[in-house]
């Protein structure tokens, strides 16, 4: 029904010190933009295997056999990983893992500093509330989604039919089967125009088994983070486990290690400038057909606004995190969790802006005008135009309800007060005690007050225009005074009195009777303050959104129909949402600025050049500065140094996280972890020129468990192709 959009691309040729290295990076950057579906993955593979691919369709996806797919995960909903052992070894990203590192950890057992390694399979620690995916099998759906439907039929009559099919569907589909360890998902494609099912297998036995010290696993920090080169050893390691049948069961001492239907080789060969590379996971979310006015906002409104609530977040974090080891750990993965958007914000829109996008767009929808006039289809004539002016009137309650997410629920305190009201409401007290056990763990007050001044002084400043879209002026004691320290005063009042800022008040408030105990939080003053903030975006912006976007988004899908039919030779891909893709492309370099030229491939030598102890960020292990003043690098040595992290052509967004890197005969090469910064707009438009996916080497990887985890044992498990 749908063509698939692909463009090959040769690189500038730059010289080198070796004529060898000059033939290998001449060789053309093809890069094939798009994120491909598995089942459809025969229409790329005379594509692929000009550029070296050496395997098959089924190889990639098959529902008769055993193929790549069985060895992908969903990883915690967020990321992707791998598995590489007949033991269900598991390995995603470092950052992928973190929040099981960092919740395993204390100041006694820092293994964020010092890295963990179980010796057995016992010293294995479980990770509660985490789980792993496995597609089983996907198929079109569309007929059978869209039966019912006619065009006379309106928006809300129409979903309502497609809804219900849904469902019907869904449940046919999973039949007997447990739904705590299957799923059905059925998602649209080209905004509704195409429908798939995915059947999932879902394993909640999941137990960390090595991580590498966050100065290796987190090298360079969040000044290196977007950037090339880099020097990452982004990884973690987890094992499945499942019942004595080999089906996936809640955790329990009883469980056996999982034996998976398929586990990547692992390829020790390296690589080089040119070869084939294909990544295998599940990107988050791409824009590519978004009209000019959507990519403008991103690029010159919300990004920036959001980039600088984000920026004084950080700027308090940083620095009490500097000050005690304690509250360095506590707000690691919280930390990590604001500052990789911020970054990844302001390279999206330095892309954006550098690439032209908003200008190229804008020439593509003035010939689309053009030919849809000449045509005559009254439809298409009057698409762009009530597109843009439904986004015109989308983007003050767009930005609205962004800033009371990066400034108002970006404040712990009131997020918790939200959050625990609504949890005593629903689930109870005792399922909130435990909400409030997790958040105090992690939680310093100090940090929480100055944010919460700067982020509200900085929010009631910017939404001066949008005033019918506040609440009223917060009150939650004696009236705030005019001048601009109003925020300091209620600050001060906020955490003082509050006792949900306080760990023992609150555990104590919980502990009485459950009739009081809602009505103690509603009293509270943190719960006082957030409530009105809550109730205006529930009831006046939220449904504003929803209302604006259910009518953008039936228009989007007549405006993909509709550049089809204009752009007829060129072939779409659809946008990424969190399913199983593949992409591919090659190893290749790139040149982000005049004058500059970046090759391909890291190694250790950088590492030791950014190593300094007296910077958080490259303070690398003494242990590794030892290995590499003996040049103790046994066998995963390649020309006198280790490789560390790659870079390639691939179409990646977020969600690729940990996604296997495969070289042409679908062995593993290394775990995507990151994209270059100058290419981070590559969710809106992918630039062949600069937009590249940063991977570790799986060379590196290797090296690390040998030589800084002494965990052999661990290699003694894997398929090592060398």
């Amino acid at each position: 029904m749908f063509k698939i959009y692909y463009k090959l691309f040769c690189a500038e040729s730059l010289r080198f010190p070796t004529l060898l290295f000059l033939l290998l990076f001449l060789l053309p950057a093809r890069a094939d933009e798009g994120m491909w579906l598995p089942m459809l993955i025969q229409k790329k593979i005379p594509q692929m295997q000009e550029l070296g691919f050496r395997l098959t369709a089924e190889d990639i996806y098959s529902v008769n056999r055993a193929c790549l797919k069985d060895a992908i995960v969903h990883f915690g909903g967020g990321c992707t990983g791998e598995v590489i052992s007949a033991e269900g070894l598991l390995i995603t990203n470092h950052h992928c893992g973190y929040g099981q590192i960092q919740a395993h950890s204390s100041v006694e057992h820092d293994y964020l500093k010092d890295g963990f390694w179980a010796r057995t399979k016992d010293e294995e620690l479980p990770n509660k509330g985490l789980t792993v995916t496995f597609l089983r099998r996907m198929e079109d759906v569309t007929e059978q989604v869209l039966e019912g439907v006619t065009d006379q039929m309106s928006e809300v009559e129409r979903q309502g039919i497609i809804e219900a099919n849904i469902k019907k569907i869904s449940e046919e589909t999973l039949g007997d089967m447990d739904p705590k360890f299957h799923s059905v998902r059925i998602t649209p494609a080209y905004y509704g125009n195409q429908y798939f099912l995915y059947l999932n297998e879902i394993f909640r036995d999941i137990r960390l088994v090595g991580a590498p010290p966050s100065s290796i696993g987190k090298f360079g920090g969040d000044t290196d983070n977007w950037m090339w080169p880099r020097h990452t050893g982004d990884f973690s390691l987890f094992r499945i486990y499942a019942n004595v049948d080999n089906q996936p069961a809640e955790y329990s001492d009883d469980n056996v290690p999982y034996r998976p239907r398929y586990h990547f080789t692992i390829s020790a060969k390296g690589l080089k400038p040119g070869d084939f590379t294909m990544v295998y996971g599940y990107p988050g979310r791409t824009r590519q057909y978004v009209l000019s006015p959507a990519v403008d906002y991103i690029a010159n409104r919300s990004n920036p606004q959001k980039i600088r609530l984000r920026s004084l977040r950080l700027d308090v974090m940083n620095r009490e995190q500097a000050k005690d080891p304690a509250v360095r750990i506590q707000y690691s993965s919280k930390n990590a969790g604001v500052s990789n958007a911020w970054k990844k914000w302001q390279g999206e829109s330095r892309g954006i802006l550098n690439a032209r996008t908003i200008g190229k767009k804008e020439a593509f929808e003035k010939r689309f005008q053009q030919w849809a006039e000449a045509s005559g289809h009254q439809e298409y004539i009057t698409l762009i135009p009530r597109l843009k002016e439904l986004y015109s009137q989308l983007e003050p309650y767009l930005f609205a309800s962004e800033m009371y997410t990066e400034a108002v629920m970006a404040v712990e305190l009131l997020r918790f007060a939200n959050t625990l009201e609504s949890t005593v409401e629903r689930s109870g007290t005792a399922r909130a005690a435990e909400v409030a056990e997790r958040f105090f763990k992690d939680y310093y007050k100090p940090i929480d007050q100055e944010i919460f001044e700067l982020l509200f002084t900085e929010f009631y400043r910017i939404m001066e225009p949008f005033g019918d879209l506040l609440p009223s002026d917060p009150a939650i004691g004696e009236p705030l005074p005019a001048e601009a320290s109003r925020f300091a005063v209620l600050a001060e009042y906020l955490y003082s009195n509050s006792a949900l800022a306080d760990r023992q008040k609150t555990m104590d408030l919980l502990a009485k009777d459950p009739a009081s105990v809602l009505t103690l939080i509603r009293q509270d003053p943190a719960f006082r303050l957030v409530s009105p903030f809550v109730v205006k975006n529930r009831d006046k912006i939220q449904p504003r959104i929803r209302d604006i976007n259910r009518e953008l988004n039936l228009l989007y899908r007549t405006w993909m129909q509709a550049i089809m039919e204009f752009d007829s030779d060129r072939i779409f891909y659809p946008d990424a949402n969190s399913t199983l893709r593949v992409t591919y492309g090659t190893v290749q370099g790139y040149s982000p600025a005049d004058a500059v030229m970046y090759l391909p491939v890291s190694t250790i030598e950088g590492i030791m050049q950014k190593d300094d102890p007296h910077i958080f960020d490259y303070d690398i292990p003494q242990s590794l500065r030892d290995i590499y003043a003996a040049r103790d690098f046994g066998r995963w040595e390649t020309d006198g140094t280790v490789p560390v992290c790659f870079i390639a052509t691939n179409h990646t967004s977020g969600g690729n996280s940990g996604s296997p890197v495969l070289n042409a005969d679908g062995h593993l090469l290394g775990l995507n972890f990151d994209r270059v910064w100058e290419g981070t707009m590559s969710d809106i438009e992918f630039d062949p020129s600069v937009c590249r996916n940063i991977s570790v080497d799986i060379r590196y990887v290797l090296f690390i468990i040998d030589k800084i985890g002494n965990a052999n044992y661990l290699l003694d498990e894997l398929d090592i192709s060398e």
